[in-house]
């Protein structure tokens, strides 16, 4: 059967499609964006198309959309920057939640060490925020609240639409941003009705390239620039654009737009496909992660009674790829502060696995992941009973 890929919330394969859309601007598009010639004006026409087709997809506006390197360098220039332009103006009190990507959570934890003031709120056990909490958290002096729209581990929807309504009733001072690089590709996105300030994306989550992101900044929004030395992306982040890379963004949006990446409810049944049946064939797992609330594609789960790393591992040998939570720890051996957060056991934080489909994915290679996670399961339970 080859190799059976589900580690999707890490990263999907670029689409054949976006990678001929690369192609073509890296040989026939490769002036300068910024140069006024004919090679310049064609690779800036590029770039401002892709613009206007992510912006429509977030329901923004062209002019308040702006590409980075990722997802991560979207979220450091909205926290930090937008901290930075709260501090000239006397607020130093930030929020967030215990469930954040570490693209979050590290540029925080490094504004608290500049003086900063950082409230980390918790998540129920099935790691959702409550906007009752965020209400409580808001102070005059608060700059920035941050807030995922959706968990890269463990899939749970963060009630995000709630909880910018009630910052602009109590707090219309405080600027809302949203990490949506896991939402991409998987829930509705409308930054209008979310009432957020600033949202990151990147594209390798959606089929495109790696090393694209974008941040969307309400108009009005202040933000201190952390990449200086031009005037690209109108003075947000200097630096020749990565033209290529932001055709093929450009090109995986238009793609799900038309419907080509797989259709949710689909690969929602492969996913519920895959709950119930590795609930029936293994037996005793623990799913993590909200019931209702959460990613189509996504299942976090525990194997309870086995190490989470041998059966990631033992998957790997038979040509599975799966995760242990996130894929920038996953090479770690630590306990999930996600998980951590959910107060789960901790023999059960040990024990999670998670598989994130997608598009490609079919019911064939569902049963085949379910056999072995039952043959590989039992042979786990078997050596750990087995005495000395």
């Amino acid at each position: 059967m080859g190799t059976i890929y589900l580690d999707h919330n890490a990263t999907t394969r670029t689409h054949p499609e976006v990678v001929r859309e690369m192609v073509r601007v890296l040989e026939q598009d490769f002036g300068s964006p910024q140069s006024l010639h004919a090679l310049g004006r064609h690779a800036r026409d590029t770039v401002e198309r892709a613009r206007e087709t992510l912006a429509c997809h977030l329901r923004a506006r062209p002019a308040e959309t702006f590409f980075t390197s990722g997802g991560t360098e979207a979220d450091n220039l909205a926290l930090v920057g937008a901290a930075l332009a709260g501090e000239a103006a006397g607020r130093r009190h930030l929020i967030t939640s215990a469930v954040e990507h570490h693209a979050v959570l590290v540029p925080l934890e490094w504004l608290r060490g500049r003086g900063f003031e950082l409230s980390v709120l918790p998540v129920d056990g099935h790691g959702r925020v409550d906007p009752d909490d965020v209400r409580r958290a808001l102070r005059p002096d608060t700059a920035l609240v941050s807030v995922m729209a959706a968990n890269n581990e463990v899939g749970t929807i963060e009630p995000v639409a709630e909880i910018g309504r009630l910052m602009r009733e109590h707090a219309p001072h405080a600027v809302f941003h949203c990490d949506a690089v896991q939402a991409l590709g998987k829930l509705p996105i409308d930054v209008q009705a979310w009432n957020v300030d600033l949202l990151a994306v990147a594209a390798h989550k959606v089929y495109g390239p790696k090393g694209v992101g974008a941040l969307y900044v309400r108009k009005g929004t202040r933000l201190v620039p952390l990449v200086r030395g031009g005037h690209h992306e109108k003075g947000r982040r200097a630096g020749t654009e990565n033209v290529a890379g932001i055709a093929g963004f450009g090109k995986a949006i238009e793609l799900y737009e038309a419907g080509q990446l797989g259709s949710p409810t689909r690969v929602g049944a492969l996913r519920d496909r895959l709950e119930r049946r590795l609930g029936e064939a293994v037996g005793d797992v623990r799913v993590n992660g909200h019931p209702r609330e959460r990613l189509h594609n996504t299942l976090n789960l525990s194997f309870r009674g086995v190490e989470g790393e041998s059966v990631i591992v033992d998957l790997d040998l038979e040509g599975v790829e799966v995760s242990g939570g996130s894929a920038c720890t996953s090479a770690e051996i630590e306990v999930s502060h996600v998980l951590a957060a959910m107060a789960l056991d901790r023999r059960d934080m040990q024990a999670a696995v998670r598989f994130s489909l997608g598009w490609e994915n079919t019911e064939a290679e569902v049963d085949r992941v379910v056999e072995l996670c039952r043959v590989i399961v039992a042979k786990l339970r078997g050596l750990k009973r087995r005495p000395g």
